[in-house]
């Protein structure tokens, strides 16, 4: 079973989330957060092994949560979940430590496979 923590500011696209995941037996939502902050003090309590990572938020964006995250829990595939489909934003997210960059536009089969991926095996 694949842990996942999804981190994102807007209800909508969490419950959307928490719709898909429902309905697929390998992967468990252990949590959630609306912030940075609180997405990183939910890594030493939860231990995903996989976390779906917005890059818009408040405070904390996404992708200095990647990076505090990824010191944290380096054996956690990050997964950075975002509407910003562009060469300097994917980058960034690489470079902080992201495993994976998935648009929101994309599929849902695109973001499961992104998942399966990137868990630890």
């Amino acid at each position: 079973m694949i842990r996942l923590l999804i981190v994102d500011d807007q209800a909508t696209v969490r419950q959307g989330l928490h719709m898909l995941f429902a309905t697929t037996p390998d992967i468990s939502v252990v949590g959630e957060a609306v912030c940075g902050e609180s997405a990183v003090d939910l890594a030493a309590l939860l231990y995903p092994d996989v976390v779906l990572m917005d890059v818009e938020m408040p405070g904390m964006d996404g992708i200095a949560t990647t990076r505090a995250f990824h010191r944290l829990r380096p054996q956690a595939g990050i997964i950075v979940l975002s509407i910003h489909d562009d060469d300097r934003t994917q980058a960034l997210a690489l470079t902080a430590g992201a495993a994976a960059f998935v648009a929101k536009s994309m599929p849902p089969d695109a973001l499961l496979a992104a998942i399966r991926r990137v868990a630890p095996h």
